[in-house]
């Protein structure tokens, strides 16, 4: 039984060249703009895209805890004299960006929380 003229001699060699650089256009291609990605990138933008969810929804908790302080205005007078760098420490350290259930405070929460603050309305 012969192969057929596509498999003999130089046209198994043109076939195969086709069909790697075909595999390598598509690759480029593909994640290049077809917005493809590995496995460890998806999950890598998966979990910045839930931090920064978390800290969108809690921000806002974390400012009302501190306007409804009894010394609300005084603390946000001194929060408006702290450094906008070390606003957030200052929010992490008054306790408002520690949530019940949780332990330590978030640092991007208080820094949210801060910038919420300090927003002029």
């Amino acid at each position: 039984m012969q192969l057929p003229l596509i498999l003999q001699g130089e046209s198994i060699t043109r076939l195969l060249q086709g069909a790697c650089i075909g595999f390598a256009a598509t690759a480029i291609i593909g994640f290049t703009w077809g917005g493809w990605t590995l496995g460890k990138t998806a999950k890598e933008m998966a979990e910045k895209s839930a931090a920064t969810a978390v800290v969108r929804a809690l921000a806002p908790i974390c400012a009302d805890k501190f306007r409804h302080e009894a010394d609300a205005a005084a603390n946000l007078t001194e929060l408006m004299k702290v450094n906008s760098w070390q606003q957030g420490s200052f929010v992490e350290k008054g306790g408002w960006a520690t949530l019940p259930g949780s332990d330590p405070a978030n640092s991007a929460v208080a820094q949210a929380c801060a910038n919420l603050l300090t927003v002029p309305k």
